[in-house]
């Protein structure tokens, strides 16, 4: 069955939507080992390649993996590998362990770790760097040990957090609700390897080696395909609710034959704002939505919500407003003219 909706390049220069698939450790690093010698590797590879196979079915989507067997890959060679690719989504795939019979899976974005327990977990993946040649070199001086370290990583992928977010709960929500997984919920911590990339990405501990129970699951063929498709079907859902966020497809409506580029002056009362959508579909006003524009106003007239930005009586200051929306893809984005907070003909206001 396609998922993936086929109009991603309405909203994307790109062709392709690209997926790079990050499988955690593997040759002389083997990660966490668990139950009856599982290996996390082993595991997070066999589930990266599953979900690859079924990414790779479908049109819209491009696959580029850190590693298609049982080898080593630097940290930064792995962010390298998603930039040079220009991906759209990085996802990472672990499996966790614990001294005591802990559960359950989670979900981890870029951020500044909210307890120790948090800076923790990250050091446990960040200390991989250790067994690379010149790892002091390629990181500048990071020390996986240090919380002062971990806090300098994170605002870098800032300008990616809420996608990250998005994602990543949408992920953790299949683990819960479809696999019935313990939900540890979506966490931040300071991981190296999702520093170095930039877009939006997310570090998957997809259970416990070390719990008798989930261990064993980890292990089996049924339960690495159980995890890939979860995996694989959030990652979908994710491209589609881009594809119904994107506004580049929606009308634009009422836009004036011509409008003037210079006006020496107006009344005081007019308000001008910059339309750059309009449609039935509500969407929230965040900027992964909007091209990376911030401060969009949504204003519901009847059925249709139109999406503005802006705010202003200088007509010179809301025309470079309109240039901004041109520049970020919204080409046939037009100014509109308030009246007292009542919007009225543009051409009313020129004449």
């Amino acid at each position: 069955m396609i998922f993936f909706s086929n109009n991603y390049d309405v909203f994307s220069q790109k062709k392709d939507f690209i997926v790079v698939l990050d499988a955690g450790h593997g040759g002389k690093d083997p990660g966490k080992v668990g139950y009856k010698n599982s290996k996390e590797k082993e595991i997070a590879l066999n589930i990266v390649l599953h979900v690859g196979k079924l990414l790779e079915k479908e049109p819209n989507v491009k696959v580029v993996y850190t590693r298609k067997t049982d080898v080593f890959v630097d940290l930064w060679e792995r962010g390298r590998i998603a930039n040079k690719a220009d991906a759209d989504l990085f996802v990472s795939v672990h499996c966790n362990a614990h001294s005591s019979q802990a559960l359950g899976s989670e979900t981890w974005v870029l951020g500044t770790h909210a307890n120790r327990q948090n800076f923790e977990v990250a050091k446990a993946e960040n200390s991989v760097i250790l067994l690379e040649e010149d790892y002091k070199t390629n990181y500048k001086g990071f020390d996986p040990n240090s919380p002062e370290s971990v806090i300098g990583l994170t605002l870098m992928q800032e300008e990616y957090l809420d996608q990250s977010i998005q994602l990543a709960s949408i992920v953790q929500d299949g683990f819960t609700n479809t696999l019935k997984r313990k939900n540890r919920g979506v966490k931040q911590a300071g991981f190296v390897v999702l520093h170095q990339t930039y877009m939006p990405s997310i570090l998957i501990e997809t259970g416990f080696l070390t719990n008798k129970t989930e261990g064993t699951f980890l292990n089996s063929k049924v339960g690495q395909e159980k995890f890939s498709e979860s995996i694989y079907k959030g990652i979908v859902k994710y491209f589609n609710q881009l594809s119904l966020n994107s506004v580049a497809n929606e009308e634009i409506d009422e836009q004036p034959k011509e409008q003037p580029k210079e006006v020496k002056s107006v009344e005081k009362n007019i308000q001008f704002k910059v339309q750059i959508a309009a449609g039935k579909r509500k969407l929230a006003t965040k900027s992964y939505n909007f091209k990376g524009l911030k401060n969009v106003e949504r204003v519901k007239f009847g059925k249709i919500y139109r999406y503005y930005l802006g705010n202003t009586s200088d007509f010179t200051e809301i025309n470079k407003v309109k240039k901004q929306a041109n520049s970020k893809g919204y080409t046939t984005a037009f100014i509109v003219a308030f009246k007292n907070g009542k919007k009225i003909s543009i051409d009313d206001v020129f004449k």
